[in-house]
């Protein structure tokens, strides 16, 4: 089974311009982000986007990057015109999101071997949800249909960003994919649901149209950057290295 780690990248988030090529330790956020994928057992590490300047990035340091369209609006529809450019088609597609710079191979590694293992269609993992976080729409939530620990996984019931109340097997999302690719080119050809377009969370059309995602617990939930907050954090972890 040949699987592919694509990372989805553009230069036009609203809360952050420019994000993957902003600095960390005096390297852009996206090449971060490729270094961590290329330490996994995966060969295949390609960097998907529309925007030339990532494309030079990821060439100039070595790495495959494609070009794609700039009608995308997620990260999975991208992804899709990606491996479909792909000379040889991988059976099984990881997302990887191009602002998780500190996001851990092993926890990539862990994805991929459940899903070579098994029968699932997709899925991605999850790690501790700390209380004050409960109610930051910045903090995807998954509820899954039953409690998940370390080597766990269980099928999600729902996801979104604020709750009211806590839930027994509530969970801070982490945004990684695996697909099969056949669940993926599945994906892209339904139409978005209206959950998926008033939550902001794409893979609300996977569960809104019977698509299992299964969901796999880490320990430590690997910081995001959203916001100038993020980035700030992260670059204060990258000096204590």
């Amino acid at each position: 089974m040949k699987t592919a780690i694509i990372i989805p990248s553009h230069l036009h988030a609203k809360r952050l311009p420019n994000k993957p090529l902003l600095l960390i330790n005096n390297e852009p956020m996206i090449v971060h982000v490729w270094k961590q994928a290329k330490k996994t057992n995966i060969e295949e590490v390609v960097v998907a986007t529309s925007d030339q300047e990532i494309f030079d990035v990821i060439k100039k340091c070595g790495g495959k990057s494609i070009l794609t369209s700039n009608h995308h609006t997620n990260g999975s529809d991208r992804i899709f015109e990606a491996v479909e450019s792909l000379d040889s088609k991988p059976d099984l597609i990881i997302n990887v999101q191009g602002d998780m710079p500190l996001i851990n191979p092993d926890a990539i590694n862990y994805l991929e071997n459940f899903m070579k293992a098994g029968e699932a269609e997709m899925s991605t993992l999850a790690s501790s949800l700390e209380m004050q976080d409960m109610t930051n729409p910045n903090v995807v939530k998954v509820e899954t249909n039953d409690k998940i620990n370390l080597n766990q996984f269980s099928t999600a019931k729902d996801f979104f960003r604020t709750k009211d109340e806590r839930e027994d097997c509530l969970y801070h999302h982490v945004g990684i994919y695996a697909y099969q690719y056949s669940i993926l080119k599945k994906y892209v050809g339904l139409h978005k649901t209206k959950n998926e377009l008033e939550r902001s969370l794409e893979q609300m059309r996977a569960l809104d149209n019977n698509i299992n995602i299964h969901v796999g617990f880490i320990k430590d939930y690997p910081l995001g950057v959203d916001t100038q907050e993020d980035l700030d954090k992260i670059r204060l972890l990258y000096n204590e290295k």
